[in-house]
């Protein structure tokens, strides 16, 4: 247990004290001689009276902590209540007066039911738990992309996965939710903005905002700390395709990053899926025969419709090219057994390796590399650009649709009903055209580049 030397504490200094982790910590206050803030290596605080008892130490837990009360009370709070700092010194000088009169027995009975209550805090409301909890009962049910919630919740926010015990502490581990405030939030999304990942911030943005919404629905919270809070970061607009330079240097950036990233970020290209439909591909979705195709599952796909995407020279060349190992249920995976993951920080590297190509160009050009910037773009607009470039090609609409699996667009309707054709040959032939494009690009100048580059210049 740590302790500090005493100061006087104020409202600031208890609203922004954290838990480290590690020990409990127990900060004096020098206003009151005898009363403690008292914090939990999780985060939860509660106030503590140590005093002295027929000369030997004694301690008497007071309540949890409480920033502020939206109403006062009616006369001071009762032992095992939530206190302020104000109303914590009030209830201390009240409990030594009456341990000076013999009252401390009476005190101590009341102590169980606070220690009870006080492990009940550090349970119930912590961050992870509460997250673990929007996963299984709001999330699972209600969107097809929960992955992706359950996994901003472990890189960002933290989560610990009840079924087995696993936690992953990130920013707000161990904290109380009802201790979190809008400077929390903003500091949160302000640190994965700094990081070159304004996208990432405001998904996470909207992931928060459900969650608390979700915790006052429950009265968890009293209100949601978001409210007024607009996204810290302006993204582009979702209509950002890559030029056909920057496809360029994107294929030859792939090269430089083995399985599995690299395959992956090239399947994407070539097939325009969704990012998490290729990351979470199944060898059991894939026919890499006399038809080659992938039959994406209903329960894969985000319209919960069956999607048959047939594979064209690239796309089959990258699958064929990846050593599955036996037993390997995914794909793109580092353990085998669980599909990949990590992609804000793959994604970082592959910018990196961008921009290290482009500025050896521009060094080749006698230009200043120095200037190079690349626009930011997302794994998302590979598919945005793949569906611009089949348009472009003179593919029709409707097979480019079919391909990226939409509903509605200029099939809907009671036409849609009706329409159960799938476009394969349509589809293969869409995606042949696409292909021979893609390969027209990336040939000859993409490759030398690449091999300088993996000879010491990454």
């Amino acid at each position: 247990m740590a302790k500090r030397s005493a100061k006087t504490l104020t409202i600031l200094a208890v609203k922004g004290a954290q838990g480290n982790g590690v020990t409990r910590q127990e900060i004096p206050d020098a206003a009151l001689p005898g009363l403690y803030l008292v914090i939990q290596p999780g985060g939860s605080k509660s106030w503590a009276l140590r005093y002295r008892q027929d000369g030997k130490p004694a301690k008497l837990t007071l309540g949890p902590v409480i920033n502020e009360r939206e109403s006062p009370l009616d006369g001071d709070p009762s032992i095992g209540s939530g206190m302020t700092l104000t109303e914590a010194r009030k209830v201390a000088r009240r409990e030594l007066q009456a341990l000076t009169e013999g009252q401390s027995l009476a005190r101590r009975k009341a102590e169980v039911a606070v220690l009870a209550a006080s492990k009940a805090l550090d349970e119930d409301f912590l961050v992870e738990r509460l997250a673990s909890k929007f996963i299984e009962r709001y999330a699972k049910p209600k969107n097809k992309t929960w992955t992706e919630t359950e996994r901003q919740f472990k890189k960002e926010i933290g989560y610990r996965d009840e079924a087995t015990g696993t936690t992953f502490k990130a920013d707000w581990f161990g904290r109380d939710v009802r201790d979190l405030r809008k400077a929390d939030v903003v500091k949160l999304l302000d640190s994965i903005v700094d990081r070159g990942s304004a996208i990432t911030s405001n998904r996470v943005y909207a992931t928060l905002s459900t969650w608390f919404g979700w915790m006052v629905g429950r009265d968890i919270i009293a209100s949601n700390p978001m409210t007024g809070l607009r996204k810290l970061s302006v993204e582009s607009s979702r209509d950002r395709i890559l030029t056909d330079d920057e496809l360029r240097v994107f294929w030859a950036a792939t090269l430089a990053h083995p399985y599995p990233f690299g395959p992956m970020w090239r399947l994407l290209l070539v097939t325009a899926q969704r990012r998490q439909e290729v990351a979470g591909l199944e060898w059991s979705e894939l026919s890499l025969g006399d038809d080659p195709h992938w039959l994406l599952p209903r329960s894969r796909s985000k319209n919960g419709r069956e999607n048959f995407l047939p594979l064209c020279d690239m796309g089959k060349a990258e699958l064929k090219a990846i050593d599955r190992q036996k037993g390997q249920r995914f794909v793109f995976s580092t353990t085998g057994q669980t599909a990949v993951s990590g992609f804000s920080r793959s994604k970082a590297r592959l910018d990196a390796t961008m921009v290290a190509i482009m500025q050896q160009e521009a060094n080749e050009r006698g230009e200043d590399a120095s200037k190079v910037r690349l626009q930011q773009w997302g794994l998302h607009d590979l598919r945005r650009t793949a569906a611009s470039g089949m348009a472009r090609l003179g593919q029709p609409i409707h097979v480019i649709e079919a391909i990226l699996n939409h509903t509605g667009g200029s099939i809907s309707g009671v036409a849609a009903v009706y329409n159960r054709h799938d476009y394969r040959d349509e589809k293969r032939s869409a995606l042949i055209a696409w292909e021979d494009f893609v390969s027209r690009l990336v040939t000859t100048e993409s490759a030398g580049n690449v091999i300088q580059l993996r000879n010491g210049r990454l």
